[in-house]
C-alpha cells in the first residue's frame, strides 16, 4: 500500500468518526429534549426558592363532579385551588397522591376560598359513583374538593396537557403493566392555581418521596412540601 493510498484511507476513517459523532451527539439531545418528565429532571428543575407565575388558564371546562353536579372551572375564579390528576383504578394515586392531597386538604379546608380539584384521566370508566367513593375515601367534602369528570378522554387529556401543562399521559399497552399499575401513566404533580385563574407553579411531591429521588437529596420532599405550603398560604393572604 503506498503512501497516498494510506492517507486516503486514515482521513476517510477521521471524517466516518467526526459523522458518527454529530449523528450521536444530535440523537441524544434529542433524546435529552423529548424525556422532559423524566425524574431526573423533576428532581433537578423543583424546589427552587422562587416559583415563577406560569400562565394564566384561557380555556374554561365544563365538568361534573362527584354529586353528579355540572360545574365550570371558572367558577373558581376568587378562589385558591390545587389540581390533581388521578383514575380510580390508579394505584399509585391511592398510595402515593392520596395522602399528599390529605394533608393539604386538612391544612387549608377551613379557609373558604380554598379549593381543591381532582380531575380523572379515565372518564368513560369513572362515572359519578367512582367519582363519589374516590372522594369519601379520603373524606373529601365536595363544597371545597371536587373529583371531576369532564366528558370525552380526549377532551380531558388534550385540556391537561394543553391548558394546564401536566406532562403527557400515556397509555399503557402490556397487560402485566396495566394490572400492576393501571392503564395510563401519568403526572403525580400538583399544580397551584391563583385567585385570578393563574397557575403558579407545580409541586411534585409523590416523585419527591421515591427512591432515586430520596437518594439524590434527602430534603427534596419537606423543601418541596414547605415551598408548596408557604406558597398555598402567600396566595389566600393575597385577596
Amino acid at each position: 500500500m503506498n503512501k497516498k493510498t494510506t492517507l486516503t484511507l486514515f482521513y476517510g476513517a477521521i471524517a466516518l468518526i467526526c459523522v458518527a459523532v454529530i449523528f450521536l451527539s444530535r440523537y441524544l439531545h434529542q433524546q435529552n429534549e423529548n424525556s422532559g418528565n423524566t425524574l431526573e429532571e423533576i428532581v433537578q428543575n423543583t424546589g427552587r426558592t422562587e416559583t415563577r407565575e406560569w400562565f394564566e388558564i384561557e380555556e374554561d371546562l365544563v365538568c361534573v363532579n362527584q354529586e353528579g353536579k355540572e360545574l365550570k372551572l371558572s367558577d373558581l375564579r376568587g378562589k385558591v385551588w390545587v389540581a390533581a390528576e388521578f383514575f380510580a383504578v390508579c394505584p399509585m394515586c391511592a398510595q402515593r397522591n392520596g395522602a399528599e392531597l390529605t394533608k393539604i386538604y386538612q391544612a387549608f379546608r377551613e379557609h373558604p376560598d380554598f379549593h381543591m380539584v381532582c380531575f380523572t384521566i379515565d372518564p368513560e370508566n369513572d362515572d359519578v359513583e367512582k367519582l363519589k367513593a374516590y372522594g369519601a375515601a379520603l373524606n373529601a367534602d365536595p363544597a371545597n374538593w371536587w373529583f371531576i369528570n369532564a366528558g370525552s378522554e380526549e377532551k380531558t387529556h388534550r385540556y391537561l396537557e394543553e391548558e394546564l401543562k401536566f406532562f403527557g399521559i400515556r397509555e399503557r399497552k402490556d397487560p402485566v403493566d396495566i394490572e400492576t399499575n393501571g392503564r395510563f401513566a401519568h403526572d403525580l404533580g400538583f399544580i397551584l392555581v391563583d385567585r385570578n385563574f393563574r397557575v403558579v407553579g407545580k409541586w411534585p411531591l409523590a416523585d419527591a418521596r421515591s427512591p432515586e429521588a430520596i437518594e439524590r437529596d434527602p430534603e427534596l420532599y419537606d423543601t418541596l412540601k414547605n415551598e408548596l405550603f408557604d406558597r398555598i398560604q402567600t396566595e389566600l393572604n393575597a385577596e
